[in-house]
């Protein structure tokens, strides 16, 4: 029998010819992914193991980007513990205000993970390198502790998901668009603890920012991981960001899945999730009359350039109806600034929006953004659970950049055709 995509990497990096669903192994770390909530847990644990040093300072990052910049003290002396660690081991992938993005925005824009790499990383997030072609996940922070002191990790192998994907998008239907309509397909436990392998000949359809958006909310469907096929648009990606030899793997034509689901991409329409789980999805056609109070547009979801681009191609030369609370986080300083020069801010601000630093705050109801009782936003975030956003009878609904800006505009939620 043979191996899917992620089975390959993982016997490459355990150094075995090959590995099947179900087995346990040992396998060598190209990064170790930690953030100012997680790594001051892991540090601890790394402590008490009684390690010296991290395994490779050029294979560890920390990124505090969850509650900065800092909201209270406890989060600055949370960023402060993890910053003296990292200066004090040398670790050469630490970004902090200035230089600091999203961290799973972050890492792919400065080269830090290719195609074939193993990741793992103390946030859930992290599978959302599988767009390079990588296999990443995320894990607790005891992993991260011991991965930062060996370099290594224990798996348990994946089975596996196909998702063949055809066709191509419509006008205003993104990457967003198609993951959620595969959650509500499968259901929030659909790929539980698998592997989300996308193929077939509409990926060449897909941008890097598309199958950014849809390896990261991988995990909203339970998976392991999610991963995509290395191809021309990925290769150009890699060697624009990176200096790093990157190795391609692809499926055996033997391999097993589990399930095998065909989705057309011509026939997704813009899609929301509805309160309280990414599952509960319709499209732009179903929602009904739903006011809203706040719009986020950002997260390591859809805080890319290309997802700012679409947000202010509805907003311009309209204005955020009055009541409705706007704020535009771009993922890193780079896209932020990439969008002060192509004119996107000025839109933005016209608009009636404001703009924040590249944080998660608002995605996880930390700062920047906090929902009081009874209150519905329409984010571009991953994650609308009870109480996701701020207070527990707040509502949020998960939707792409293009339907955030029209539901902006119109003070309910609503696609971009609906203001034309």
């Amino acid at each position: 029998m043979g191996m899917t995509m992620t089975q390959k990497i993982l016997a490459k990096h355990a150094g075995i010819e090959s590995v099947a669903s179900g087995q346990f192994i040992e396998a060598d770390l190209d990064m170790v992914l930690g953030n100012d909530i997680t790594a001051p847990v892991a540090i601890k644990e790394f402590e008490k193991m009684g390690a010296k040093d991290v395994f490779d300072k050029s294979k560890v990052s920390i990124v505090p980007d969850h509650f900065t910049p800092n909201k209270d003290i406890k989060t600055a002396q949370q960023c402060k513990f993890i910053r003296e660690f990292s200066m004090e081991k040398g670790i050469e992938n630490y970004f902090e205000i200035g230089e600091v993005g999203i961290e799973h925005a972050l890492l792919p824009e400065k080269g830090l993970v290719v195609a074939g790499d193993v990741v793992i990383g103390a946030d859930s997030h992290t599978c959302t390198y599988g767009a390079l072609g990588a296999f990443s996940t995320g894990v607790g922070s005891t992993d991260m502790a011991a991965g930062m002191a060996t370099g290594k990790a224990w798996f348990k192998v994946p089975s596996a998901i196909k998702f063949n994907v055809t066709g191509s998008l419509q006008k205003w239907v993104s990457g967003k668009d198609v993951i959620l309509h595969i959650i509500g397909m499968i259901g929030v436990d659909g790929a539980l603890y698998k592997s989300m392998e996308f193929s077939g000949d509409g990926i060449k359809n897909l941008t890097m920012d598309d199958r950014f958006t849809i390896a990261n909310m991988a995990i909203e469907a339970g998976a392991k991981n999610g991963i995509f096929p290395v191809d021309e648009q990925t290769v150009e990606y890699i060697r624009e960001h990176s200096k790093r030899e990157y190795v391609a793997y692809e499926a055996d034509e033997d391999a097993a899945y589990d399930e095998v689901y065909d989705i057309d991409l011509a026939s997704i329409r813009p899609t929301v999730a509805f309160p309280h789980l990414p599952e509960n999805t319709r499209t732009i056609d179903e929602v009904g009359d739903i006011p809203i109070d706040q719009v986020v547009i950002g997260s390591c979801t859809n805080g890319r350039i290309s997802d700012l681009r679409a947000a202010a191609e509805v907003l311009k030369g309209r204005k955020v109806k009055k009541g409705v609370r706007v704020i535009i986080f771009p993922a890193t300083q780079s896209i932020y600034l990439q969008a002060m020069k192509e004119g996107l801010m000025e839109i933005f601000i016209n608009a009636g929006a404001i703009i924040s630093p590249p944080t998660c705050g608002p995605c996880l109801g930390g700062h920047m953004g906090v929902l009081a009782e009874g209150e519905r936003c329409v984010a571009t975030t991953n994650r609308n659970f009870v109480g996701r956003m701020g207070h527990v009878e707040s509502e949020v609904y998960l939707a792409s950049p293009a339907v955030a800006a029209a539901s902006a505009v119109a003070g309910k939620i609503a696609g971009p055709e609906d203001l034309d």
